[in-house]
């Protein structure tokens, strides 16, 4: 093996800087293989000034940075890309040129750091004869085969502080904090979060709420005395019996946006308890800034992973954190159902037995 590709797809996550950095590093001082960084996604594989070369000098000092030194771009599916013909937006299926951009820079293995959409685009990818490893990432964590994804932690960790100073604002100002975080369809990180910084309402995809669960929620703490409550509420979070929340009124399609559900949580519980509510959405302070230690050592660990398994021209594989052991696991495996917050599972029993309202 000569040359090794990496892009990074998908949102940015702190982390994907030290996954990088230790591809380039492991590949380089181990074993002499050279790196070619793919700009912005599959989109640097259909463009010609897409690709740059990586060495160890170019990775330097990159650890402790968030975001991605090579861009990202959750929008460049190589089987579906937008273009202009005639004036008209046509969807034109590209795979056969990144394949064939694949094989002309000479690179023996691409390395796909992403999430779901950016790994299901790596299997089929795969399936065509590209020969690909996977690395995932996803501040969301809903990524099957691997205990936890790099990402996931520095977001918790920011979703807590901001728990934390909310709790001093809303019992000084006797007020209703909600908090809406991220989290399209798992609710791993208001779950967490909400656990970690002491919410008392917690609303996730998993389970749909009712108002008047919550109502109750902050009537019995008023009534022993406790002026405020804090809402930690996914951007995926709905009521029951009806649909998510999209910004601007959209309607759920490929390119619409979650957003809002605080806001509309905030009105409702104003209006049913007669009490004041703000709500605060994090947004993407979640995925920017410095990783965590933990992101660090994991992002790390799979990049190193991930260069050993392209050594050994294992593709279509996946590195994964199990019983927290980094293995890996086939990209078909990992994609063939989403994870999800389980209703039974020990995380939301401890959640239940602490008193917190899920709003069921």
């Amino acid at each position: 093996m000569d040359r090794i590709g990496i892009l990074t797809g998908g949102g940015d996550a702190p982390g994907l800087n030290a996954v990088i950095r230790a591809v380039v590093k492991t590949a380089a001082g181990v074993y002499g293989i050279d790196v070619t960084g793919i700009r912005d996604g599959f989109e640097g594989l259909v463009r010609p000034d897409g690709v740059f070369q990586l060495t160890p000098d170019k990775v330097r000092g990159i650890l402790p940075r968030g975001g991605t030194i090579l861009g990202a771009a959750n929008r460049g599916n190589p089987f579906a890309i937008r273009t202009v013909v005639d004036s008209e937006v046509q969807i034109v299926d590209a795979s056969d040129q990144v394949q064939k951009h694949i094989e002309d820079l000479g690179l023996d293995a691409l390395i796909v750091v992403g999430g779901d959409g950016t790994l299901r685009i790596s299997l089929e990818l795969f399936e065509k004869g590209c020969p690909i490893i996977g690395v995932p990432k996803t501040i969301d964590n809903d990524i099957s085969g691997t205990e936890i994804t790099f990402g996931f932690d520095t977001a918790v960790s920011m979703a807590t502080e901001a728990i934390d100073r909310l709790h001093t604002t809303a019992e000084a100002h006797h007020r209703v904090m909600v908090l809406e975080l991220m989290g399209r369809d798992a609710g791993f990180i208001a779950l967490q979060a909400g656990v970690s910084g002491g919410a008392d309402v917690i609303l996730i995809p998993e389970i749909p709420f009712s108002y008047p669960s919550i109502a109750r929620k902050i009537r019995e703490r008023a009534e022993e005395g406790r002026t405020f409550s804090i809402i930690a509420a996914a951007e995926g979070a709905y009521p029951a019996g009806e649909q998510q929340v999209y910004q601007d009124g959209e309607s759920a399609s490929q390119q619409s946006r979650l957003g809002g559900i605080g806001a509309e949580v905030a009105e409702e519980i104003s209006r049913l308890c007669g009490v004041e509510a703000r709500v605060t959405v994090l947004g993407y302070l979640q995925r920017g800034g410095s990783p965590t230690c933990f992101d660090r050592w994991l992002a790390t660990r799979y990049g190193a992973a991930a260069v050993r398994l392209a050594n050994q021209h294992r593709f279509g594989r996946m590195v994964c954190l199990q019983g927290g052991v980094v293995g890996d696991i086939s990209l078909a495996e990992a994609l063939a159902e989403p994870k999800r917050v389980g209703l039974h599972g020990e995380s939301i029993l401890t959640a239940r037995g602490l008193g917190i309202c899920l709003g069921d």
